[in-house]
Parts: structure tokens; sequence; C-alpha cells
């Protein structure tokens, strides 16, 4: 039997096209997207203004496309860590934070990650597959107390520019009227600098981004982040330069800092010079470690010396609270390479 296809992660428009092929009123396309999107339900049956008849048609072909987490394991801080199986079997970890009256998911958008970073668990995992719009979505409805959540940050596992294409589609409709009517600041998506979809992504939303860096000699940067032989790091800046930071977006750059290798002054100085005169902010971020990597955290000294430093030449600099490493649920840990066939 043919998989159904899945409600959530359908634009009002494909929808309307499925509820005429199916010959239903037109006017059910805009009922089945308010139950899916805002009332939220996870069966047709619950929609209860279609007519029976109606949602047993439905029924034949679709569903809605919600999944529970299959595990959930809860930090000592309040994060929270959950285990999903994709519809081809495979399995991602998201992760939510909560920080006095706000709650940031943390969203995946790969299985695994093609860009293998020396300090990421997801990219020493390898690539796998991309996630559809429905299982970007899924995290999102799906996670303990997601009605609560304020923000979405595409930090999870996967390089989010690598799997433009349903991960533009999945904010696109957080952000639409008949669903949650999202304002774009409460996204971010984190990349490492995928320039042609960057671009895009620049030009088609007015998201929040957030560059991966740590790093800003080149030939260094390159011995962690393979990326930087086809993505040099400055001329990805270049290109951020030609557009507007001072107004609703924001910009940062994401910067983990490892002992002996990017944390002295010199590395801050390098750094400033890299982004002189370009309107953003820079969060500093205690490396956690991670079985596969020779790498170690920074001092707690020397990471406010830089945080200092950054200050004292006009950059806003903060250093990220770490959350949810004893459950491995910290920037660079999420990984399912050792999870089997449940």
């Amino acid at each position: 039997m043919d998989q159904k296809q899945h409600l959530l992660g359908m634009t009002l428009a494909e929808i309307t096209e499925s509820v005429q092929e199916l010959k239903l009123p037109k006017f059910t396309a805009g009922q089945i997207a308010d139950w899916v999107y805002v009332k939220r339900v996870k069966t047709i049956d619950e929609m209860s203004n279609i007519s029976l008849r109606n949602r047993e048609i439905l029924t034949e072909m679709y569903d809605v496309g919600r999944s529970e987490p299959l595990d959930v394991k809860t930090s000592t801080d309040g994060t929270m860590k959950m285990l999903f199986r994709t519809d081809s079997g495979k399995f991602i970890e998201t992760v939510t934070i909560p920080e006095f009256d706000r709650l940031t998911i943390c969203a995946s958008s790969q299985v695994g990650c093609r860009m293998n970073c020396d300090f990421c668990m997801t990219g020493k995992q390898g690539f796998s597959d991309n996630l559809t719009t429905t299982e970007i979505l899924n995290q999102v409805y799906s996670v303990p107390d997601s009605r609560a959540i304020s923000n979405l940050v595409f930090m999870g596992m996967g390089e989010p520019l690598d799997n433009y294409k349903n991960v533009k589609k999945a904010y696109e409709l957080l952000m639409t009227d008949y669903s949650l009517a999202w304002s774009p600041r409460r996204i971010t998506l984190s990349t490492i600098g995928l320039k042609s979809n960057l671009k895009r992504f620049l030009d088609e939303s007015k998201c929040h981004l957030a560059i991966s860096l740590h790093n800003p000699i080149p030939e260094q940067r390159l011995a962690i982040m393979p990326i930087e032989k086809s993505a040099p790091a400055a001329s990805v800046i270049e290109m951020l330069r030609d557009y507007d930071w001072s107004h609703q977006r924001r910009l940062s750059f994401e910067y983990i800092m490892f002992d002996g290798v990017n944390d002295s002054l010199l590395y801050a100085r390098e750094l400033t010079k890299l982004l002189a005169n370009l309107d953003c902010r820079i969060n500093l971020i205690r490396f956690h470690v991670i079985p596969t990597s020779k790498l170690r955290p920074s001092t707690e000294e020397n990471m406010i010396k830089f945080r200092d430093f950054l200050t004292a030449k006009g950059f806003i600099s903060t250093i990220r609270a770490s959350r949810g490493e004893d459950i491995f649920a910290a920037c660079g840990m999420l990984s399912t390479a050792k999870i089997g066939e449940l």
C-alpha cells in the first residue's frame, strides 16, 4: 500500500488543489489548513466541521503527518532533547531550550550532515538524508510544550542551506496568515555559508542569520571546516556587506572557542579586522567535547578576555551559556549515528 500524503507541509494552494481533485467543496481547503496549522490536530477524524463522508474520502489518500517523539531526555537545566523517526526510517534529534518567558526550538534539517566540521558530532556522523518540509514542521508541532515556542533556530542536525528548498517552505508556512503567522524575527537560520543558497535566503526572507565562523584565519579555518575551500569566510562576509543589517534582521557570527587553537587575542584582532564596519553581534561558544575530536574547550578566563577585547572594539559580544550538555543536547553534540532500527 502506498504511503499516504501528509497535509502538514502543504500550502493552502496545494491543499486546495488536492480538495478539488477529490471533488470536495473548495472551502474545505481553508478548514483543513486551519485544523492542521492553527488547531494542530493529529488526525483527520478531529476535523469536526468537515462531514464524516468527506473526512473518509480525505483519509483514503491523506493523513495529517504528525508523529510524536520516540524518546525525550530532560537536562538538569530544563533543556529537552527529542528523538524523531523520519518516514524513511532514519532518526533525528531536536532540542528545546527554556529561558525565562521564552522557549526556543533548535530544529534539524537533515539526517546527519555533509559538511564534516571537525568539532561537530553531526558532521562526523555523515549525511543520510534531507528532511521533508513535513518532517521539519513536525518538530515544531510535536515537541512537548510546542504551543509555548517563541523562537525557532535552524541549528540542529544538518546544514539548512544544503536542504534549502524544504527549509524555506517550512519557515514560510510558519509565517503565513492561515498558519501560525509568525514574524520572521522569530526565526534564525544558522549556516557555515553555502553561498548560492545563502544569497537566495538573504533575498527571499527577512529571517535572522547566524554564520558559523570559528576561526578568522583562512588556512586554520580550513583545517577544521572543509567549507573554507569552496566558500571562504572572507567572500561570504563581503557578500553580507551588500545587505542592510541595521533594522529588523539580525546578523550574528558563531565562534566556538578551542583551547590553544583560536582563543588568544591574536584571533580576536583578526576577527575584528574581518568583520570591520559590519553591523553584527558575535556569540562566543564554549566547545563541548565530542569523542571524535582532539579539540578541547577554551578556559573561562580566555573567553572573558576575548569577549572584553571585542566589546572594547565596539562589537556586541556575548558568551553563550552552555545548555543541555549533560544529555548531549548542546551545540555540536547532536547525533543519531549509533541509533539503529527501533
